[in-house]
This record gives structure tokens, C-alpha cells and sequence, in this order.
């Protein structure tokens, strides 16, 4: 829902994600900061994850995706699902995490063959056309639970990646869960930079057509956007991974 519709591409507005929910994760953080702990590094990276949800929800970039470019609006994706999730996991401290841990649905929610499948299945699924164009179609709700879906399985699938309760994996069970999170994520971008007509009909009829682009040539900008952002960030983590790995098995 927002509160305040301006005709302008690009409008800043005030969306309920960024007047509700940043600032309800950013109290529930505080309340497990007072009760638990965490140490300043990680309360800078909580800081850094309200902070992109701000830059996905208050700035232009939001207006732009869900009302003309489809770049914009899988750049949002990308901090939603991506990029986020990883700086709020970051932001977790150990006793947090241990807490969390002595949940069994967290134990089993957390687990990496339920977590890269759960993540992959959920960004495969809001980009089926008929999914997507319905979610930009009904933006009083629908899109709100893509975006929920979005944070909720991204903090899954980098939770066995960067924390190591309820259980702490091998660095090199990491590299390759990162590994496959590279390669079986990156065809859907591939896919949006070579499909030879728009997949999507609402930015089809988009206007006015912002930055002079088409509504192919806005696909195939929001596919290599989004694969070279998937290549990047998860072969980064990956590399991190591996050599943690390298030098593990040369101290044996």
C-alpha cells in the first residue's frame, strides 16, 4: 500500500515496508541486542540491512520498479533477497543464533537442503509472468508478501552460510552450497537478457517509457544486471569459502 501516489518516475514515497516493517525489525533487533548481546560490528551490520530495506522502499528506485522499469524493480529483488538478508544474518550474534537454535523449526528451517532449495523455488516462482504481473497488478498486498518472501527466505539461505548454530558446516561444504547457489541461480538472469520478446505485459504497457528504453530493452538491462550481481556477490562468498577450505586442508 502507499500512502502517497506521485506521478513523477521518480517519486520519493512512503511505503508501509519502510513506515512498518524497518522500523519493527529494527526495535525487535534492539530488544535481542539488550537481552543477548552483540558485539559492534554486527549491530553496524543489522544497521547496514534496515538500511538497504530503506534505499529498496523510500528511494526512486522503488516507484521505478513497480510502476515503469523492470530493471528497477529486480535491483530491488537483488537487495531484498540478496543483499539485505546477508548484512541482517551478519548482524546476528551467537547467542542470538544459539537462541533461535533451541527452536526445532528453526533447526529444520535452517537446514542447507531445505534453505537453497526453499531460496531458489521462491525466486523462480515470483518471476513466472503470470505471478509477477499479478503481483505488480495488486500492489496493495500481493506485492508486499513477494517482498516478504523475498527477506524471509534470503535470511534462510545465507544462515548456513554465515552462522554456525544450530549447526556449523565443513568451509568446504560452504564453498559448494555457495557454488550451487551461483550456478543454479544465475540462468534466470541469462535467461531475461536472451528472451527475444518482454516477458512481462505490465511493463509492456508501461508509460511513459523512462530513460527512452523499451520494454525488451529494459529486459535484457535487467538481466545482466541481475546475473552480474548473482556472479559477483555469490562467487565472492564462494572464493572466501574455498580458500578457507585450501588452507584448512594444507594445516592437516
Amino acid at each position: 500500500m502507499v500512502f502517497a501516489h506521485v506521478q513523477s518516475p521518480y517519486a520519493w514515497q512512503a511505503d508501509v515496508d519502510t513506515t512498518v516493517v524497518v522500523p519493527a525489525l529494527s526495535l525487535l533487533y534492539l530488544y535481542a541486542v539488550g537481552r543477548f548481546g552483540a558485539p559492534r560490528w554486527r549491530i553496524v551490520c543489522f544497521a547496514v540491512a534496515m538500511l538497504l530495506l530503506a534505499v529498496a522502499f523510500w528511494t526512486p528506485l522503488h516507484h521505478l520498479g513497480l510502476h515503469y522499469l523492470l530493471t528497477a524493480h529486480l535491483l530491488q529483488n537483488v537487495i531484498l533477497a540478496e543483499w539485505a538478508p546477508l548484512f541482517a544474518v551478519l548482524g546476528v550474534s551467537a547467542p542470538m543464533a544459539a537462541a533461535l537454535a533451541r527452536r526445532s523449526a528453526w533447526r529444520v528451517a535452517t537446514h542447507p537442503a531445505v534453505t537453497l532449495p526453499l531460496w531458489l523455488a521462491d525466486y523462480f516462482f515470483w518471476h513466472i509472468p503470470l505471478v509477477y504481473d499479478a503481483a505488480l497488478r495488486h500492489q496493495s498486498w500481493l506485492i508486499h508478501v513477494e517482498h516478504a518472501c523475498y527477506f524471509a527466505t534470503g535470511i534462510l539461505m545465507w544462515w548456513p552460510l554465515l552462522q554456525d548454530v544450530p549447526r556449523r558446516l565443513e568451509s568446504g561444504v560452504r564453498a559448494a552450497y555457495a557454488f550451487a547457489a551461483f550456478v543454479l541461480a544465475a540462468p534466470l538472469g541469462l535467461l531475461f537478457a536472451l528472451l527475444p520478446k518482454p516477458a512481462y505485459a505490465f511493463y509492456v504497457a508501461a508509460r511513459p517509457r523512462v530513460w527512452g528504453l523499451s520494454a525488451l530493452a529494459d529486459q535484457e538491462i535487467a538481466g545482466v544486471t541481475m546475473a552480474s550481481e548473482q556472479a559477483v556477490v555469490l562467487f565472492v562468498v564462494f572464493c572466501y569459502w574455498f580458500r578457507r577450505f585450501l588452507d584448512e586442508e594444507g594445516a592437516t
